[in-house]
């Protein structure tokens, strides 16, 4: 049985990937941070007490800013394969928490570094890398693109990136970067553009909100599914040499397509809802993110499957069910066509059951 440690595993991506390495028959370590209430929903349906004769899924409190900590959780986990997930990720929150993002996002990953290289262990390292990274340079973008970030957030990445090379080339340490575009689900946190989107449409359809504020609505971002995504984490950790790769789908849609996509699958012109509220714009933009996942393809055999549209049906669809209201339903009908065993519906559970509203990666 192997075993990964999963930092994050209580975001979007930690949980998705959790399910998926369950049913591979990992045993699964996540390092979670302690606080006064439960912040595990997203992963609440696949947990048992550790008690459980049969249990494979194991939490442990810990911070990224503790080197302490992170060094005795891999000296006493002992695992096989880690998958560096955790971050504060949210990029506009990134300007206002400049100081605290490169403590965690970027330090973070140091101080998991130094702690493999100290403790002697070879584990297989993933580096949860963003094609925020490339900020300013044109699309597509692919592994040899230069970098040129755009916000802390952005500059922190980086940061941590060029250390797993580092830690690659000097020490001979198994670290892959996975420089992953942006992937949606119904368990992304609605402060995030697509839910927060897909949340306004059917509160909107439910008479429950008139307008929905949004800020940039000419950058363009390569959107793809979630699940999808984190199949592609461990793909990344199964090649022979640990290499760097970007994962996207290839295709680039603006803010406003997005929205008007939204808008439309439930009859409703965006125009008469959207209104643009310069407090949503960034100091510095992003203008245009497009993946060139040709490596992936040729190296991983990996390849989005969900496409723009029915990605933005999936969430819709989550979101309107969770209000109770019918959906048009075309998002649950490309899950099942396209997708059977772990991630059909996100594990045991439908994800729209188990989302939560809070983005904790």
């Amino acid at each position: 049985m192997k075993r990964a440690l999963i930092t994050g595993i209580t975001g979007q991506d930690g949980s998705y990937l959790a399910e998926m390495l369950l049913s591979k028959g990992y045993e699964v370590h996540g390092l979670i941070r302690r606080a006064s209430t439960f912040n595990t929903a997203r992963i609440d349906h696949i947990y048992q007490d550790a008690h459980a004769p049969d249990a494979r899924l194991f939490l442990h409190y810990g911070d990224l800013s503790n080197s302490e900590q992170l060094t005795n959780l891999i000296y006493n986990v002992e695992p096989e394969e880690i998958y560096h997930l955790g971050a504060q990720s949210h990029v506009r929150v990134s300007f206002d928490m400049p100081e605290f993002t490169g403590d965690v996002t970027g330090l973070g990953t140091t101080r998991i570094l130094e702690a493999i290289r100290r403790s002697g262990a070879a584990p297989r390292f993933y580096q949860a890398s963003s094609s925020e990274m490339f900020g300013s340079v044109p699309p597509p973008q692919n592994e040899n693109t230069a970098f040129s970030p755009r916000s802390p957030y952005a500059v922190a990445k980086a940061y941590a990136y060029w250390m797993a090379v580092n830690y690659r080339v000097g020490y001979g340490l198994y670290c892959a970067n996975g420089i992953l575009f942006n992937h949606e689900s119904p368990r992304r946190g609605e402060t995030f553009l697509p839910r927060k989107v897909s949340g306004a449409v059917a509160r909107i359809v439910a008479g429950k909100q008139d307008k929905l504020y949004l800020g940039n609505l000419d950058a363009r971002r390569d959107w793809g599914y979630a699940p999808e995504y984190v199949e592609a984490m461990w793909l990344i950790l199964q090649q022979e040499v640990a290499g760097d790769y970007v994962v996207g789908t290839g295709e680039s849609r603006s803010v406003r397509q997005y929205v008007e996509a939204a808008f439309s699958y439930v009859g409703l012109d965006y125009k008469e809802y959207v209104e643009v509220d310069p407090r949503y714009f960034r100091p510095t933009e992003v203008d245009a993110l497009k993946a060139d996942p040709a490596k992936a393809e040729r190296e991983l055999g990996w390849r989005a499957r969900v496409s723009f549209e029915e990605l933005v049906a999936i969430l819709v669809d989550s979101d309107m069910e969770a209000l109770g209201l019918e959906a048009p339903g075309k998002g649950r009908e490309v899950l099942e066509a396209k997708f059977d065993s772990w991630h059909r519906w996100g594990g045991p559970v439908d994800p729209i059951r188990s989302a939560s509203s809070t983005d904790v990666r």
